[in-house]
């Protein structure tokens, strides 16, 4: 026992060293496994403190602005098939005009036999100029008429006479040949005679105030014991056959969307009745100062319908497949006409458009929107590029209704 004890006590001074040795390594690597795994959680939990923290702070202030937005509609208006249609306006006139007044030597006015409102033939007499006179000197060549013929029976029986004596020798030659011509002298005097008495009949007969063709008359400016003459104008005036049109003035833009035989309503003011016309002229020619052209609409007679009236006009401008918008949805500044789309991200974003014609259900737009954006419907001037906003959409009839209801 007392030399295992020894033994014991002999070793245990050289063991302990070995073994301190031994744990002081040991607890050196499990500290440094112990700095690494503190290192590492604390990146978890300050990763964790960032997400329990910093995200919903994020979360929190994308919901504030978006909880601030302004709230708008918007509307998605699709495509529709419309008609195209010009306004325009213009005055009610006889399709073809002719003014009527005297063609003779005139004279005082006898008799008027039409008023304005009176539909006439070609070569009806519209008025009666007193002919005194000149039946007198109708008279008076018709007798010289005769007294040419009887001067012309004589130069004959002369001249037979002069050819039975010229047989036996009794007259020349020469005096045959001279009772000849007096004889064709006085034949020459009766045509002469008759030329002049027809010149007076048409002379007499260019008194009436005819006619020219069948037509409407449109004014009357002539009474009875009115001196007239070649100098007094315009006495009547005739539609002829009766064939109106409205003259409608039309920008030279929309002049060039149309063709002759393209259909129109055409209402005259103080009625609600459209009567139906076809283009049959368009203006070759531009007004320098207005800018404007005439397309001339024909029109079939209606006593309605009354020459020198003012009317407005629909004319058809063929087909169109576009998308349609309210007038509150479409603004304007410098730069033209534009819309307000709202995009995925519920921002506003600028979109110039080229507008086309009005109809009932709102304005057509030519260009600059295929029909699939959110395009904003009212509000639009309070609104930047860039805004964000809260949209709200509107039913796609909404674009049919009138702005601000």
């Amino acid at each position: 026992m007392n030399y295992e004890a020894t033994i014991r006590s002999g070793l245990q001074p050289a063991i302990e060293p070995a073994i301190g040795d031994g744990e002081q390594g040991s607890a050196s690597g499990g500290r440094r496994r112990m700095g690494i795994v503190a290192v590492v959680i604390a990146v978890v939990l300050g990763l964790g403190w960032y997400l329990m923290h910093k995200a919903p702070a994020a979360t929190d202030a994308t919901s504030a602005r978006n909880a601030q937005a302004q709230s708008v509609s918007v509307v998605t208006p699709g495509l529709t098939s419309v008609t195209g249609s010009i306004t325009a306006s213009g005055t009610i006139a006889a399709r073809r005009e002719m003014p009527v007044g005297i063609a003779g030597e005139g004279g005082r006015v006898v008799s008027v036999l039409v008023d304005a409102g009176d539909w006439v033939q070609a070569g009806q007499v519209l008025a009666v100029v007193d002919r005194s006179v000149q039946a007198q000197q109708i008279a008076g060549q018709a007798a010289n008429i005769e007294v040419q013929r009887a001067n012309a029976r004589i130069a004959q029986a002369n001249l037979d006479r002069a050819l039975k004596l010229v047989e036996r020798g009794f007259i020349s030659k020469a005096d045959v040949d001279r009772l000849t011509a007096t004889r064709d002298a006085a034949v020459a005097q009766v045509r002469v005679a008759s030329a002049e008495l027809g010149q007076l009949r048409a002379s007499s007969a260019r008194l009436n105030i005819i006619a020219p063709a069948a037509g409407l008359v449109l004014t009357r400016g002539v009474e009875p014991g009115q001196i007239v003459s070649p100098g007094s104008g315009v006495l009547f005036r005739i539609a002829k056959d009766g064939q109106f049109e409205m003259q409608a003035r039309l920008a030279e833009n929309d002049l060039a969307r149309l063709a002759v035989g393209q259909s129109a309503e055409v209402t005259p003011v103080g009625t609600a009745k459209p009567f139906i016309g076809q283009i049959w002229q368009l203006s070759p020619t531009i007004d320098a100062q207005t800018r404007e052209g005439i397309a001339r609409i024909a029109l079939a007679y209606d006593r309605a319908l009354r020459p020198g009236g003012f009317a407005s006009a629909q004319i058809r401008s063929g087909s169109v497949t576009a998308p349609i918008l309210p007038e509150s949805a479409i603004l304007s500044d410098q730069q033209g006409p534009f819309v307000y789309v709202v995009d995925q991200g519920n921002k506003v974003v600028r979109r110039t458009v080229k507008t086309g014609d009005v109809t009932a259900r709102g304005i057509v737009v030519a260009d600059g929107l295929s029909g699939n954006e959110r395009v904003v419907l009212r509000a639009g001037g309070f609104l930047n590029p860039g805004d964000v906003v809260r949209p709200v959409t509107t039913s796609p009839a909404a674009p049919s209704a009138r702005p601000g209801t």
